[in-house]
């Protein structure tokens, strides 16, 4: 079995690389694509773990896009590509950055609505690239203020919403990659553009268009897709000739509803399947 969805806490998972490698071993899986968000600083690390424990680690990423004609957020997976190339990095620290302060920000007004909690409190569980909204609720779940991470203080806190004042008291929008800066992004660092669970944020209307600037596959099993999620998934991917990925968006303890790492519906020919494309755009 195989996983080609797979976070760890260098962004938002709330186990470390090597305890992941090590669960992806104990449950038999063979290959897992590590797929941080916005970074690849993890990868060299994860890539030794899994030559030490056995298990094959795809290097990959997961960039938080946005779709600006349809005002739609869209997460773009790059697997097999290079980690730290600069096409990357150009695209990803500014946004790392903007993150990190957005949080900043959102711990302020936590703060200031009467919450006990400081920047200082939540810095204590970042993970490698920043505050993610999963460490700020970590560090209030474990001063009492609620019992689970995605719970109606998450809701009080960072609801998104139109109008205005319908979102949360500590909502600050943060402004996302072009999603097709990311797919060109990810061509350019070797790798594979998949996107990623296009029926969590209703993706499907694009997909024509981002297959002409270079879009590969699509991740048709995802824990949030129902049946229709999946049918769309493929026909898109027939009409395409896409490769189909699925994968468990593994994030531990951070994750908003239990998952199981691995996806049965893969097998491993799915890895040759990527590897053709990655080594045709080598041709181009």
């Amino acid at each position: 079995m195989i996983d080609l969805h797979v976070h760890t806490k260098i962004s938002d998972n709330s186990l470390s690389t090597k305890e992941v490698i090590r669960l992806a071993k104990e449950k038999g899986l063979t290959h897992i694509a590590i797929t941080d968000h916005d970074t690849t600083i993890g990868l060299p690390e994860a890539i030794n773990l899994g030559r030490e424990i056995g298990i094959g680690i795809v290097p990959g990423i997961e960039l938080s896009a946005y779709d600006f004609r349809r005002n739609k957020r869209v997460h773009i997976l790059g697997l097999y590509i290079e980690p730290g190339h600069p096409a990357l990095d150009r695209l990803c620290t500014p946004l790392l950055q903007s993150r990190n302060q957005t949080s900043q920000e959102m711990v302020q007004r936590i703060s200031s609505a009467g919450y006990d909690i400081s920047w200082e409190d939540v810095q204590h569980y970042r993970g490698g690239t920043g505050v993610f909204k999963q460490h700020i609720m970590h560090a209030l779940l474990d001063k009492g203020y609620c019992e689970s991470i995605y719970c109606d203080l998450y809701k009080t806190l960072f609801q998104r919403g139109n109008p205005p004042e319908s979102r949360g008291i500590a909502y600050i929008p943060l402004v996302y990659l072009d999603v097709r800066a990311a797919i060109l992004a990810v061509r350019k660092a070797g790798g594979v553009p998949v996107l990623a669970h296009p029926g969590q944020f209703a993706n499907f209307e694009g997909i024509d268009e981002w297959v002409e600037l270079g879009l590969e596959g699509i991740e048709v099993f995802h824990p949030t897709h129902n049946q229709d999620h999946r049918q769309i998934s493929l026909e898109f991917a027939q009409k395409h000739k896409l490769v189909i990925t699925g994968g468990s968006d593994f994030h531990g303890f951070y994750g908003e509803k239990p998952v199981e790492l691995g996806c049965p519906e893969l097998e491993v020919k799915c890895l040759y399947e990527l590897l053709a494309r990655k080594e045709g755009w080598r041709l181009l």
